[in-house]
């Protein structure tokens, strides 16, 4: 029992160990971000809003169909109306009636009758009507409709381009402090190798006790380095779990991939294909061009007269006898009034849409600006990647040299330390800048449109 026991909880630690050495590389990490988080799916909604309005102007296209019903119940009828026969009975027409009939009837027939209707009654119609010509109010309307599910197909890559690039920079940030912490382990290795090496010269009696503090001291710095960065990997790990909607945050990352797929040398060759009118943010422009114009055709058509034709069948018994008729009829709509404050309108959708139109040259230019400086941060970068490469090497022979002279007695503890500094300052200088070099990559890539 107790063997199974210990198999079935060391099986458990396997995949527990398993779970937490989880690796994960830029690109899974970056498709996940664009899975699960919020500001794409909020993108997305967009989209659906947009169809769907698209889809609502389509159907200004038909006619529109509505029914009307109307049940009442008067006081008093509605209709009321006093008749005085005398009026209506000439001279000779009374004088024969005098002769006819007697003079309670005669004198009856000569008193005023009120007459009172429709006190009650009901009344339903069905209406269609077809709109025939509307100023253009219709077809601009689709027209707007569909650039507006056009931006909103634009937005939707502008989010992902940068969730793209957030994740990536939280890619590289953990990337870096994950070299750094490689970087105090071997700088550790370093420090034993020196203490061990000192340690047997005071035993030794050729080298003195302050030696040894020295180094004791600078290993105690190391593990306080270590312990920020420990901490600092631990927070960038929690971020980008949560920015890419991952469920574990004791994974690691393998960016053996990303650095080759970043080669300067391609890049290069990207400079010279990428052209203004891929970016989504030149076409966001030129789309806030194209729906200013058609809202200033929607200004003009709201002024201009509008004809419809339709077709109706009615029904209502307000003579206390059931009645239905259809008709067809057609209607002509004239603004004349709206004329006055319809031509200050006119004239506002003209200047906004020159000042789109000169936003747009503005913005054209400023993002050929933005690309080329994102290529020379680039280059920039590059070069001092190579420099820090350079450095490191200049700073490995130093220390070689330092821990020579301090072997020979030549040379002082803290000179030996000194050199330990400086090539652990080069070491994490290297970091910087490969991280840097890489988020400058990410800067031209998205300057250029190139992330997807």
């Amino acid at each position: 029992m107790k063997k199974i026991l210990a198999i079935i909880a060391g099986s458990f630690c396997c995949c527990v160990i398993a779970t937490a050495q989880r690796t994960y590389t830029l690109q899974q990490l970056k498709d996940s971000a664009l899975h699960n988080n919020i500001a794409i799916r909020n993108a997305r909604h967009g989209i659906d809003a947009a169809h769907q309005q698209r889809k609502e102007a389509f159907t200004k296209y038909f006619p529109n169909v509505s029914g009307t019903g109307l049940w009442f119940n008067a006081n008093r009828g509605m209709a009321q109306t006093t008749v005085n026969p005398s009026e209506m009975i000439s001279p000779d027409l009374g004088a024969s009636l005098a002769q006819m009939l007697p003079a309670e009837a005669l004198a009856a027939l000569f008193n005023p009758i009120s007459i009172s209707m429709m006190k009650n009654g009901t009344i339903g119609s069905l209406m269609a009507v077809q709109p025939v010509f509307a100023g253009g109010q219709i077809i601009n309307g689709n027209k707007l409709a569909k650039v507006g599910e056009d931006v909103s197909r634009l937005q939707l890559q502008l989010s992902e381009n940068e969730v793209e690039k957030t994740a990536e920079q939280y890619f590289w940030q953990l990337a870096s402090l994950q070299e750094k912490l490689k970087t105090v382990d071997a700088v550790d290795t370093l420090l034993a190798g020196i203490h061990k090496d000192v340690d047997v010269a005071v035993r030794a009696g050729l080298a003195m006790r302050n030696d040894l503090l020295q180094v004791q001291l600078r290993q105690n710095d190391l593990q306080s380095q270590r312990l920020k960065l420990q901490n600092g990997i631990s927070i960038i790990r929690l971020l980008l779990s949560q920015y890419c909607g991952l469920r574990d945050t004791s994974f690691v990352i393998d960016h053996s991939a990303a650095e080759k797929e970043a080669d300067a040398n391609n890049c290069q060759l990207l400079i010279v294909n990428c052209q203004l009118e891929n970016l989504p943010e030149y076409q966001l422009l030129g789309k806030q061009v194209e729906a200013t114009n058609l809202q200033k055709k929607l200004a003009v058509a709201q002024n201009l007269p509008t004809v419809a034709v339709g077709a109706g069948y009615n029904y209502h018994n307000l003579l206390d006898n059931n009645h239905t008729f259809g008709m067809l009829f057609a209607t002509v709509s004239v603004p004349i009034s709206d004329w006055w404050g319809g031509s200050h309108a006119i004239k506002r959708r003209k200047i906004d849409l020159q000042q789109a139109q000169e936003q747009l040259e503005d913005n054209a230019e400023l993002l050929k600006i933005r690309m080329q400086n994102a290529w020379n941060g680039v280059q920039e970068a590059r070069q001092q990647l190579q420099l820090a490469q350079r450095s490191i090497e200049q700073a490995e022979e130093n220390l070689r040299l330092h821990r020579d002279y301090y072997r020979a007695g030549t040379s002082r503890m803290s000179d030996l330390l000194e050199a330990q500094l400086l090539y652990q300052q080069s070491l994490d200088k290297h970091t910087d800048a490969f991280a840097d070099y890489h988020n400058k990559l990410l800067e031209y890539k998205q300057a250029t449109g190139q992330l997807h």
